[in-house]
């Protein structure tokens, strides 16, 4: 399994996504790209179109979560999309999750589904402090992912520090897509738990989803060159 770097397209606009691609025109490979709530709310399904004409592969980042029956057929309108990736959270449980698989598959889409473990954005302490999981961690993230893999999904979105024990669990195929990525030394912005682009790779990350880093870098292309190079390199 080839690793890739996502680079997050959290842009209000599609003239703004189209304008931070086009420094990527010249690029040999051509960035993965993350195309969140924001840009998707904002421009419609079209714009997974678009990016897709392009010839970037595209992780639709919705993180669905709702009763079965809304989600089948949500993911049934979103198969003909043509994403690479699409992701809904593991909260909504295994009845939901195999729903989401269906839908691709009614659509007749070939679509990943993933499913969110536990936001990178939720530091331990809040685990039980906000959310009431008396559970640790790695722990909480492992066992939604165990929830997962049985729903049929094809991976999880989890922070790195999971990534291996989710292997270990789940298995080598099963996709690992791991947010959280900086520079080291840089700002960690609203991250709670964050890593290199290097610690991914030793920690078996398959996919590293990178924005700020790269779309607020002076230099983007560059950004983006040396994130891959620590990764997939």
């Amino acid at each position: 399994m080839g690793k890739d770097v996502i680079v997050a397209c959290d842009f209000p606009s599609a003239e703004d996504c189209r304008e931070f691609l086009k420094k990527f025109s010249g690029v040999e490979r051509k960035p993965y790209v993350k195309i969140g709530m924001e840009l998707f709310y904002s421009c419609g399904p079209d714009i997974v179109r678009e990016i897709k004409a392009l010839g970037h592969g595209v992780f639709l980042d919705l993180k669905l979560c709702d009763i079965p029956n809304t989600v089948r057929r949500a993911m049934k309108s979103v198969s003909s999309l043509g994403a690479d990736i699409v992701n809904v959270h593991a909260f909504g449980g295994i009845d939901m999750m195999r729903a989401a698989k269906e839908g691709i598959a009614e659509g007749g889409g070939s679509t990943k589904v993933i499913a969110v473990t536990v936001l990178t954005s939720i530091a331990p302490e809040k685990l039980g402090a906000e959310l009431l999981i008396d559970r640790p961690l790695a722990d909480a993230a492992s066992a939604f992912a165990l929830n997962v893999k049985t729903a049929g999904l094809d991976g999880v979105v989890c922070s790195v520090y999971e990534a291996g024990k989710i292997h270990g669990i789940c298995g080598r195929d099963f996709l690992t897509v791991t947010p959280g990525i900086r520079f080291g030394g840089s700002d960690v912005g609203d991250q709670a738990r964050v890593a290199t682009p290097e610690f991914a790779k030793e920690q078996g990350s398959d996919y590293i989803v990178v924005g700020r880093p790269i779309t607020k870098a002076a230099d983007p292309v560059s950004a983006y060159t040396q994130c891959l190079a620590g990764f997939a390199g």
